[in-house]
């Protein structure tokens, strides 16, 4: 018997039995789906956090003080001091309070951040109209505001802001720029905050000195040693007391993120894989059933010349051809559930073409694994015993 006869038997076997075919399918089917699905969810997850965090800036390192009393802040002129150290391309200091900025009629809470002219480089905003923040502005405390373009739409809809004046808690500041859309990370909105000159902000918030700094690194080989260097200029503002301040690495919290995030993919996508072995379990079961059901047609064929290899090629193409079917199906399943999930959750799945032939490779060695057994078994009756079973 050759390969194409022992498929045509497969198929005339399979459609012979056509509800018994599905449900034994259906556990490859839901293993595959599951593995695909879950995978791509997961992967898809894992490319959103990341993207999220890389939005907040590349080769960042962010410096947090924690201290208490004078020690709860740095002046604005030792944050910016840190910019001068070696790698560090940029430094922005910075605050950020809750207000409430209102234009005529119409008012918003949003995050008011003062800062320098280096924190559109830092967080990688674009202006869309008017300018950011300068120099100029720090050194004469001006109160020119940077609107977000969230709050800028919510304020003035679709008229130019430019030129136009906006109370901050209380103060009148003049709109001189807007900044590009850049959407949502993993600290909220980007989009809805105004931003000011640091020095005109501690005298609006009466919030003197500096909590925060981002640091830009000129590459990310230097990142190590400028995280460092930031810890020893630290250590010397304060002493030597290390509790009052932290640098974070950007880079170490895009590990841990990646780390967790590819463990639970592998966690799901072995649950997943438990399907496929109990989908496995249930071709074994039929097919055991099916060889019952068929020893007096295994009698006559070997009594007919039928060798044993025939009987093993027979129940094992049988297996294989219900494991793959099932796995085609499994994997359009899959990736409907896949894109199905990810326009419900608003994010992107993951569809890997790898992933997409490991599983239906999985379901096609499933069926051979659990085929194998019913098909020997079938192979090693007897031609006189068989044909005796009615």
């Amino acid at each position: 018997m050759n390969f194409s006869q022992g498929f045509k038997m497969a198929f005339k076997s399979i459609l012979g039995n056509k509800m018994r075919s599905l449900l034994t399918m259906l556990g490859i089917i839901i293993g595959v789906a599951a593995v695909i699905a879950l995978v791509a969810i997961g992967q898809g997850a894992t490319k959103q956090v990341t993207e999220q965090v890389q939005g907040l800036g590349t080769n960042l390192l962010t410096v947090n003080i924690l201290g208490r009393g004078s020690t709860s802040t740095l002046a604005y002129d030792q944050a910016t001091s840190l910019g001068e150290l070696e790698g560090v391309e940029y430094a922005a200091p910075y605050n950020a309070n809750n207000g409430t900025v209102r234009y005529g009629t119409d008012s918003v809470s949003v995050s008011v951040v003062g800062t320098n002219a280096q924190y559109a480089d830092v967080r990688d905003y674009e202006v869309s109209a008017g300018r950011f923040v300068s120099q100029i502005d720090l050194d004469f405390y001006q109160k020119i505001a940077v609107l977000g373009s969230t709050t800028a739409a919510d304020l003035f809809g679709f008229a130019d802001p430019i030129g136009e004046y906006v109370q901050i808690n209380g103060t009148r500041f003049k709109v001189v720029g807007v900044l590009a859309e850049k959407g949502d990370s993993s600290q909220g909105s980007n989009d809805e905050l105004v931003v000011v000159p640091l020095t005109t902000a501690e005298r609006v918030f009466q919030s003197k000195g500096v909590r925060n700094v981002y640091i830009q690194v000129e590459s990310a080989d230097a990142v190590d040693r400028t995280a460092a260097l930031l810890e020893a200029e630290l250590a010397g503002m304060f002493r030597n007391n290390a509790d009052s301040y932290r640098v974070f690495n950007q880079q170490d919290v895009l590990d841990t993120v990646s780390s967790v995030t590819d463990t639970l993919s592998l966690a799901l996508g072995g649950i997943a894989g438990i399907s496929l072995l109990v989908g496995g379990i249930g071709i074994m079961n039929i097919m055991l059933v099916s060889v019952t059901e068929r020893t007096r047609e295994i009698g006559i064929r070997k009594a007919i010349g039928a060798k044993k290899r025939d009987i093993l090629m027979q129940f094992l193409i049988e297996a294989i051809t219900l494991s793959g079917l099932g796995g085609l199906l499994g994997v359009g399943v899959g990736l409907g559930v896949g894109i199905a999930v990810s326009s419900a959750l608003n994010m992107d799945a993951v569809l890997s073409y790898e992933n997409i032939a490991l599983a239906f490779g999985f379901s096609v060695v499933i069926g051979v694994a659990f085929g194998l057994f019913p098909a020997n078994k079938a192979a090693g009756l007897k031609p006189i015993d068989a044909l005796r079973f009615s």
